[in-house]
């Protein structure tokens, strides 16, 4: 029985997404191999060798994998996948983009966004946005399965001395080109990967107000900005900020919410974070039944003030 890991990377180096799967791989028990498939990604190969506990890296090298087209990846594991009992994608876009044609094409069902391996045909997964959580038990020969990071720890970059294997890559498909991409820069963080995470709701009224009290306290913390859907759709902050079911999964240490409520959906996008702060005047916010420190105060008064103090 052994797992293969589809890595996501830049050609360069591994995402942290990765490692996270790597992690509910080995639970599934048997060997874990990575497949890197991409455009002069050796570096990236090399760095997926290091990674603790994966016994073979699997290198496909071709122009058609630079982008990481959902079409060429998945011809690409189905190459491959007569020799696995398991194909292990983390739960972002990208694998979730490349995961339902790889199950689709091998006739089987997906097990989507696991949160826990009970055994290596049974699994459990959050539904109804978080409130309850499914067991899932698969007879399918071939198990496809996309993994929900937060729910398993990092497996270690360094300690691994896995073999790199390079392999035929597959022809081209044809389906799909790359036209271009428009990337947001930031100095902050990446949100999903980041330790501390400051995100501001409705409350705050305007974009205007969103950057002048949370951006100072974001900068105080060395903190990546989140933000609700609702101050999202009001414009407040841009749309890769938003954190919830229909936005980002993340798990930081350390989660500071200001003026957002706390709706369902918001709460299943970070109630896994090991701290919750929450600013919040109303006393009946729901935001304050998972939130480890709850302060009711007005947040264009609070926020300042701890500001100050730290």
């Amino acid at each position: 029985m052994t797992a293969l890991v589809i890595a996501e990377h830049d050609n360069a180096s591994i995402k942290g997404a990765t490692l996270n799967t790597v992690t509910a791989a080995a639970a599934c028990g048997g060997d874990v191999h990575v497949l890197v498939a991409g455009h002069n990604a050796a570096a990236a190969a090399a760095a997926a060798a290091q990674i603790a506990g994966v016994a073979k890296v699997i290198h496909a090298e071709a122009p058609g994998f630079e982008h990481g087209l959902a079409e060429n990846v998945a011809s690409q594991v189905l190459a491959l996948a007569a020799g696995y009992s398991h194909i292990l994608f983390p739960a972002t876009a990208s694998g979730k983009n490349v995961a339902p044609r790889v199950a689709a094409l091998l006739d089987v069902a997906q097990v989507s966004d696991i949160t826990k391996v009970i055994a290596a045909d049974t699994f459990e997964r959050p539904i109804y946005a978080g409130n309850a959580i499914a067991t899932v038990q698969s007879s399918d020969a071939t198990k496809v399965i996309t993994v929900r990071t937060t729910g398993f720890d990092a497996a270690a970059t360094t300690g691994g001395s896995a073999a790199v294997e390079t392999v035929a890559a597959v022809t081209d498909a044809g389906q799909s080109r790359f036209v271009g991409s428009e990337i947001a820069k930031s100095d902050r963080p990446e949100l999903t990967a980041a330790k501390i995470i400051v995100s501001g709701g409705r409350a705050l009224g305007s974009a205007e107000k969103f950057n002048e009290v949370m951006t100072p306290l974001a900068d105080k913390l060395g903190a990546a900005l989140g933000a609700s859907r609702a101050a999202v759709d009001a414009g407040y902050a841009p749309n890769d900020w938003q954190v919830g079911q229909t936005g980002k999964i993340v798990a930081p240490q350390l989660y500071v919410a200001c003026g957002i409520s706390g709706a369902i959906q918001h709460l299943a996008g970070m109630k896994d974070s090991k701290v919750i702060v929450a600013i919040n005047k109303d006393p009946e916010a729901p935001i304050f039944s998972v939130a480890d420190y709850g302060l009711e105060a007005d947040l264009f008064e609070a926020v300042p003030e701890l500001i100050g103090k730290l």
